[in-house]
């Protein structure tokens, strides 16, 4: 049993750790270049002075001409994906799991610099976009590149960009825990020492960074009364109308780039197109250009009239999704933040309740966790922008019963769906692999029956390979240790190749003369899964069990049918009902 461990062991995890901790601090630069990025072109754009000053494109004196800013913008970043890298097109995530999964997690340098680039002009024209998305793929790219730069596995490489965009994510929200979240509902597609400590660590890093710059403060400081039973019911319906809400954004997301798709026009064009509607709603409601965290605050703190809400609710949807299906460049976590807080702004004066602030950060959570498919990132997230403790409970039921709704309605999520139409299917749901869980040793045959290494070839041919033939292959071996493995393919490959030296030719001489190597082996502590793979890798169908590399002394033989004995196990766990007890009624006879 000292060879079983909770989790497998891995000698480069501290080097990949430092490399991660190293990423974490370049990322949260490149986050700080983002949002400086975003001020500058948002002066530019609407006010005309060339200046870092953080400004709200709401408060511009343009007029009419508001309507052409976000065209221009959309100009600019269709002629860069265009001439540039398509793959700054879109909100970011997607693009990440895409490379992590079907790329060997390799990024291109274009990516690194072009994705902040034309986020930064279509946010600072005034498109409807968080920071986040870009962020996390900027980050990503980074940390794709430093690895590429390195001796590293796929495996490692992943974990490094991931690193990347999780810290990247911190330095813009100021919430390491929610981006270590996100990289396990989204990313990272494991967990395991060997990625989620990296990663943490690199948010660690990247939030003690951020707050150097920022300081340590909620980005949206918030206190509200603590929960109480009426509010459960009031979580429900909010979570309910939070995945509608995320379901409905969803389709018409895909409905739209659908029609898209159809224009007679390049895609270099859509952008552009896009931007006209977002020029024209940001004419009829100013508040929902641009990133919106001030907007977020005031929907949070109540400090927007309910037909104001209702409007920035509705030109928000309308902007945001017709943007986002035209291809341009920008994130998706503060705009569904703030059609969130718009919803539950809405809802606060009907749902029953103690605390009316609550709602708008309840459907902000729930719309968030339905759209991406990460409730816990949602609701950690949540917690992470306000510090408010009292709604953890509220945020727990409404986001939960959001993601609930959403994957009973949806087939995937906002992230997936892309990929998908790309050619590629994303299964999301974690499981321990049974055959991470059982190893060899119980498994493998015991005692098999062996070759001895003397034993001539002719005899070997017609005693263990003639009409009575028990197995496939044997092990041959010499005082207990295994020397090679025989099958009836080899063993007549090596009777034809040893002929010339008679038929007393041993079959260890045989296999020394055909220069055979040291036959592939495994021991009884490696997984099933280990195994499994190196049978893919080597093309066998078997392999000699020996107590260690350095004796090579037989304990076994394991194949490919033992490794599938952990796989029956887990299909009767998951299909076979079983019922351990059974209440019978007792029936007494009429009393006469």
């Amino acid at each position: 049993m000292d060879h079983k461990r909770d989790f497998s062991v891995n000698d480069r995890l501290l080097r990949i750790c430092a490399m991660a901790a190293l990423i974490g601090a370049v990322s949260t630069l490149a986050a700080v270049l983002l949002l400086a990025l975003i001020h500058l072109f948002t002066n530019l754009f609407f006010f005309g002075a060339f200046s870092l000053a953080e400004r709200s494109p709401a408060s511009n004196h343009l007029g009419v001409w508001v309507i052409v800013i976000p065209v221009i913008g959309g100009l600019i970043v269709g002629v860069m994906a265009r001439f540039g890298s398509e793959k700054i097109r879109g909100h970011g995530i997607p693009e990440a799991i895409e490379a992590i999964l079907f790329g060997k997690s390799r990024m291109s340098p274009k990516v690194a610099v072009l994705k902040p680039l034309s986020s930064g002009i279509v946010i600072g024209s005034g498109g409807p976009f968080g920071a986040e998305g870009p962020i996390i793929m900027t980050g990503g790219a980074l940390g794709s590149l430093i690895a590429q730069c390195i001796d590293v596995t796929a495996a490692e490489r992943k974990t490094l960009l991931v690193a990347g965009a999780a810290a990247g994510m911190t330095a813009v929200f100021g919430t390491p825990v929610a981006a270590v979240l996100l990289a396990v509902e989204l990313l990272l597609f494991e967990w395991r020492p060997r990625s989620f400590l990296p990663v943490a660590l690199a948010c660690a890093v990247a939030g003690f960074a951020r707050a150097s710059v920022f300081g340590t403060d909620a980005l949206f400081p918030l206190d509200t009364a603590p929960p109480q039973m009426i509010s459960l019911i009031s979580c429900l319906a909010a979570g309910l109308l939070a995945g509608a809400l995320a379901a409905g954004l969803s389709a018409a997301l895909y409905k739209l780039e659908d029609l898209f798709g159809k224009l007679p026009i390049h895609w270099m064009w859509w952008p552009a197109l896009g931007g006209l509607v977002v020029g024209i709603g940001g004419f009829i409601e100013p508040r929902a250009l641009g990133v919106g965290y001030d907007v977020i605050g005031d929907l949070l703190h109540g400090h927007v009239a309910m037909q104001a809400a209702v409007a920035i609710l509705a030109v928000k949807a309308v902007i945001w999704v017709v943007a986002l299906a035209s291809g341009t460049s920008g994130g998706v976590l503060a705009p569904l933040l703030m059609l969130g807080a718009g919803l539950g702004t809405v809802l606060s004066s009907v749902l029953p309740g103690h605390d009316a602030a609550l709602w708008p950060l309840v459907c902000m959570a729930a719309t968030l966790g339905a759209t991406l498919g990460a409730p816990l990132t949602a609701i950690v997230f949540a917690f992470g922008l306000t510090h408010d403790s009292n709604a953890l409970l509220p945020l727990l039921a409404a986001t939960l019963v959001a993601h609930g709704f959403v994957t009973v309605v949806m087939r995937r999520s906002i992230m997936t769906e892309k990929i998908a139409r790309r050619g590629y299917h994303i299964y999301r749901e974690y499981g321990v692999d049974p055959m991470e869980r059982h190893h060899v040793d119980e498994v493998m045959t015991r005692e098999p029956r062996t070759i001895d290494a003397d034993t001539p070839l002719r005899e070997v041919l017609a005693t263990y390979f003639g009409a009575g033939q028990a197995h496939r292959a044997y092990p041959v071996v010499r005082a207990g240790a295994v020397v090679g493995m025989v099958d009836r393919s080899v063993l007549t490959a090596l009777n034809r190749e040893t002929s010339a030296h008679g038929e007393g030719t041993s079959i260890s001489l045989a296999l020394d003369q055909r220069n055979e190597r040291l036959p592939v082996v495994a021991l009884p502590g490696e997984s099933c899964r280990l195994v499994a793979m190196r049978l893919a890798v080597h093309q066998l169908e078997r392999l000699p069990v020996v107590a260690d590399q350095g004796s090579m002394r037989l304990v076994g033989i394991v194949s490919r049918s033992d490794l599938i004995k952990p796989a029956r196990t887990h299909f009767d766990e998951e299909h076979r009902r079983e019922r351990f007890r059974r209440f019978r009624r007792q029936i007494t006879a009429p009393r006469h």
